[in-house]
């Protein structure tokens, strides 16, 4: 029987973590501890750049703008699904559902943006150092996040307007703890032969193309590294890096992890498990990556802090 484009539909259930009823609390709590520290770590980021002007460098402000996609990445999936598991509900509406997709992709894309913008800029300070401070000005720092972030707004626009003219059927129940795009085109009842190759179109041209040029960059850098006399130098120029790098290996591996996964197992436990990695975990463990071994971010925090101690309370 076709239902057609006139299917009425009011909501998913979201089943995620619904095989797991003795350890909902746990999760839970778990879920919430990870997000108020994913977002007020990030935050501390954000904070600690615009407060001192010694931060105030190409490579902590694409540092604050990935702080504060994080916040948001994060945010996009983590409260309703903790709002669910409060309510014993699994429930999100037709709306909330394409809206989800449509901030997930975007922000996962700017994610993975900042990240090439960032390696370019530490291609530009190790191995273009003269010309670093005239090619890394204001305007084109700026213009390269303006760029992300249209580019980031036309593939989760398109794609999630080509979800809104799929049909569905009956049976709503996504395997995960948000609306991943995947599952949700593929519970459609319409043919999404046109949404798959959007999709892997997309994978090809805004994840390999973006992960090609981080690793091109640290090739050249690597390349600039080991031409350093001194072994200071080299150092120095390495623990640069050193920050960036880890977070995209985070990043990359998760990502690769879950997909890999997917395709290894059905089981809606194990996908949504895995999500968990690049949903939560990395916009988590970003800030602590960027800030222990940081002296700069140390030393910002410690006069942010500091400078707000001395204010003392406001009597009136």
């Amino acid at each position: 029987m076709d239902l057609g484009n006139d299917t009425q539909i009011s909501e998913f259930l979201l089943m995620g973590f619904s095989e797991t009823l003795d350890l909902q609390p746990f999760i839970f709590w778990l879920f919430l501890s990870m997000y108020l520290i994913t977002v007020f770590g990030n935050l501390l980021i954000i904070l600690a750049v615009i407060s001192d002007s010694h931060l105030h460098t190409p490579m902590y402000f694409f540092l604050s703008n990935l702080s504060f996609v994080d916040i948001c990445f994060t945010s996009t999936t983590i409260p309703k699904m903790l709002l669910n598991m409060q309510t014993h509900s699994k429930i999100i509406s037709y709306e909330g559902c394409i809206t989800q997709i449509h901030f997930f992709l975007l922000f996962a894309g700017l994610d993975d943006f900042l990240l090439t913008v960032m390696a370019y800029d530490r291609f530009m300070a190790i191995c273009h150092p003269l010309h670093y401070t005239v090619i890394m000005n204001s305007w084109h720092c700026g213009l390269l996040v303006l760029v992300s972030w249209i580019i980031g707004v036309l593939n989760s626009l398109s794609q999630s307007l080509m979800v809104l003219g799929l049909s569905f059927g009956t049976v709503l129940e996504i395997h995960h703890f948000f609306c991943e795009l995947n599952q949700v085109v593929h519970s459609a009842c319409s043919d999404t032969f046109l949404n798959d190759l959007v999709i892997y179109f997309a994978l090809g041209l805004l994840v390999a193309g973006p992960l090609a040029s981080i690793l091109y960059s640290y090739c050249k850098i690597v390349s600039s590294i080991r031409k350093i006399s001194s072994s200071r130098g080299k150092y120095k120029a390495f623990s640069t890096c050193a920050s960036h790098l880890s977070v995209v290996s985070l990043f990359y591996c998760t990502s690769l992890g879950v997909y890999l996964s997917s395709a290894a197992t059905h089981n809606s436990l194990s996908s949504a498990t895995a999500s968990v990695m690049y949903t939560v975990v990395t916009p988590m463990l970003n800030p602590f990556i960027y800030s222990l071994r940081n002296k700069d971010i140390n030393r910002a925090l410690k006069r942010f802090f500091g400078r707000q101690t001395r204010k003392g309370p406001i009597t009136p």
